[in-house]
């Protein structure tokens, strides 16, 4: 047999056959690095730890503890899900099961869908196939042997798959009677695969497209250990507490009908007044940093649109309509409008940067499948602005969104991270251009000290992009801030400013927006919160909360001077007992109950209670105005 050179993460070389498996070479290195693994690369290229090495390599172990070795246990636990499926269902077809962030799905065509008894049934089933340690095989075969295979087995969802490979060969997974098309790697038995629960079943397109057929998805997660899964179950359970659209309902925040249509957000009083009190924030925020205000309309021509090259790269988004014969694009995005004012007169460099600010209400035709509560909708309103500036300007201003983002987030209370994203495959401007863009993001970031990963074909269509991902009370990543770096729209505008030799020159425009969508950033908020917001951001920030009718008159005028005093309050006057107010008041998430019996409408006191529960003693209802005043600062620290 061959002998092969296999070389190490630590450089040391040994010589094996060219049939040494992975696993066994890692064994003969490091039986810990054996141990912890859970697949390998070899040359760069992944490999089962039953693959056979067949030459001379680089070999490293794909660690348990790493997010690759996660992400191969997620995926070997899908293609569980899957055989425990095709058992118990024998006319279930197989359509896709990756891994995903926190943990796996696969979807199924079934002829009636699942319920909770059935997910019950099939997860006692893969918990039966992993005691069963069944050995786990990669094959290698023709593109037309396996369109046969499985042409053979009735699955034509992996037969369309097939046929559009271009490649003349692609793997199999066997595990037992159980075979599914996938490129690996894999665990090397279903025994590995311990430590795993079933969450929900949902409904899913074929390809994402309603036009195909609706499947069943069976969403699931995956785990090393045991605790590490009991202790992701248990995040589980504070998100559906913390739900944004189970606590909108509750705190009578917002709705969403069928009858209005899907993705379109109805405020009601309070969650109205939450809206106000951000946008309100926002926009001092912006005044205090250069910004100018400036609103732009609902409809611009489809002109316009084919010009900016929204019309060819996004208009599978964008409503249209037509008004006295002429095609209108209803505005997904605000900056043509914002590159209209800019037009509208010559500027000098000495005018600029121009900050144009926008609270821009958009429109975007998202599909229904990915509709979800506040966080995707149709009609949303960003915080967007539009920084027109010299080249020369350009890191200077770019470094003063960064620091605005910062402060923003530590106000709220949300650390965050950073990625670039690049030139995507569907883009408009020379490449001279987005490498000019690029450079400038990265030397921003580098130059406000903040590490970033790369997200390769990300950007938008114009320009490359910052993204920041705040991260919530859960530990969850979610999209907001973004930075836009675009040469190529003030080319296409023909914008200019005057330099200080008298000639025409063009600038360079920075998308931006702090907060992104408020709609999205308000679900973001009250699952962060658990709908419990601080002082100033509560849409109540006290309730006054009679004990007799005798107390009425008193309360009412307590009630007056906490909202002349510029406190959000409100009044409880009913004939119920206080236990069952404070109750009320409590799962409403108000700060601040005053509760107002004899004793207080004699004395012209009152005595606050905090959410908490802790009682804080009678005092002077000024002394309580000050003290609710000094807390209501953004950013203040219950």
């Amino acid at each position: 047999m061959k002998e092969i050179n296999i070389t190490f993460p630590d450089k040391t070389q040994k010589v094996f056959s060219a049939d040494t498996t992975a696993g066994q070479a890692l064994a003969a290195w490091s039986k810990e690095a054996r141990k912890n693994a859970v697949a390998a690369r070899v040359n760069g290229m992944p490999l089962d730890l039953n693959g056979f090495l067949g030459e001379d390599g680089a070999l490293t172990p794909i660690r348990a503890d790493s997010p690759e070795g996660l992400e191969i246990l997620r995926h070997s636990t899908s293609h569980l899900l899957a055989q425990a499926v095709k058992g118990l269902f024998p006319g279930a077809k197989l359509a896709i099961g990756p891994a995903i962030e926190h943990g796996f799905y696969y979807d199924f065509d079934v002829s009636a869908p699942f319920v909770p008894e059935d997910l019950e049934r099939i997860e006692k089933r893969m918990k039966e196939l992993s005691r069963e340690r069944i050995p786990v095989t990669r094959e290698e075969l023709p593109r037309t042997e396996a369109i046969g295979f499985f042409r053979d087995q009735g699955e034509n969802y992996k037969v369309e798959l097939l046929e559009e490979l271009a490649s003349p060969t692609v793997t199999r997974y066997r595990q037992g009677p159980f075979a599914d098309l996938c490129r690996g790697p894999h665990v090397t038995s279903t025994g590995e695969l311990r430590h795993f629960k079933l969450t929900q079943v949902a409904g899913a397109y074929w390809r994402g497209d309603e036009r195909n057929a609706m499947l069943q998805r069976i969403y699931g997660t995956a785990f090393f250990s045991e605790q590490e899964l009991q202790d992701h179950l248990h995040r589980l359970e504070e998100a559906k507490r913390r739900d944004h659209r189970r606590l909108g309902k509750e705190l009578d925040l917002f709705s969403l009908h069928d009858e209005v249509g899907p993705g379109l957000v109805v405020y009601h009083p309070k969650g109205a007044l939450l809206r106000h009190l951000l946008e309100d924030f926002e926009k001092r925020e912006h005044f205090k940093r250069g910004y100018e205000i400036v609103i732009g309309p609902q409809l611009l021509r489809a002109e316009l649109w084919k010009k900016s090259g929204h019309y060819e790269n996004y208009r599978d988004l964008m409503y249209f309509t037509e008004i006295d014969g002429q095609s209108y694009g209803i505005k997904p995005m605000n900056c043509l409008a914002h590159m209209m004012i800019y037009k509208s007169k010559v500027r000098s460099y000495r005018d600029l940067p121009k900050r144009y600010f926008e609270l821009g209400t958009v429109h975007r035709h998202e599909k229904s499948g990915v509709l979800h509560g506040l966080m995707r909708v149709r009609q949303f309103t960003q915080d967007d602005a539009h920084i027109i500036c010299t080249p020369d300007q350009l890191q200077q201003e770019i470094r003063g969104v960064l620091n605005f983002v910062a402060d923003v987030m530590g106000i709220f209370g949300f650390p965050f991270e950073v990625e670039i994203s690049t030139r995507p495959e569907k883009s408009i401007g020379s490449d001279a251009d987005w490498d000019r863009a690029t450079q400038a993001l990265t030397q921003a970031l580098e130059a406000n000290d903040l590490p970033y990963a790369i997200c390769a074909g990300e950007g938008a269509f114009y320009g490359p992009k910052i993204d920041i991902k705040l991260k919530d009370a859960l530990d969850r990543r979610w999209q907001c801030a973004t930075v836009q770096c675009d040469f190529t729209l003030p080319e296409r505008f023909d914008l200019a400013y005057i330099g200080p030799d008298g000639e025409r020159h063009r600038p360079v425009m920075v998308h931006r927006v702090i907060l992104g969508a408020i709609e999205r950033f308000l679900g973001v908020l009250i699952e962060h919160y658990g709908g419990a917001f601080p002082l100033w951001l509560a849409p109540v920030q006290a309730v006054v909360l009679s004990v007799t009718d005798r107390s009425g008159a008193y309360s009412r005028r307590v009630h007056e001077d906490l909202l002349q005093a510029g406190i959000r309050s409100e009044v409880d006057l009913r004939n119920e007992k206080l236990g069952h107010k404070v109750r009320e008041a409590q799962v409403q998430k108000i700060p601040y109950m005053l509760v107002i019996g004899d004793k207080e409408a004699e004395q012209g006191t009152v005595s606050p209670r905090a959410r908490s529960g802790e009682n804080l003693g009678a005092m002077n209802l000024s002394e309580f105005i000050t003290k609710i005043q000094a807390e209501s600062v953004p950013g203040f620290r219950e």
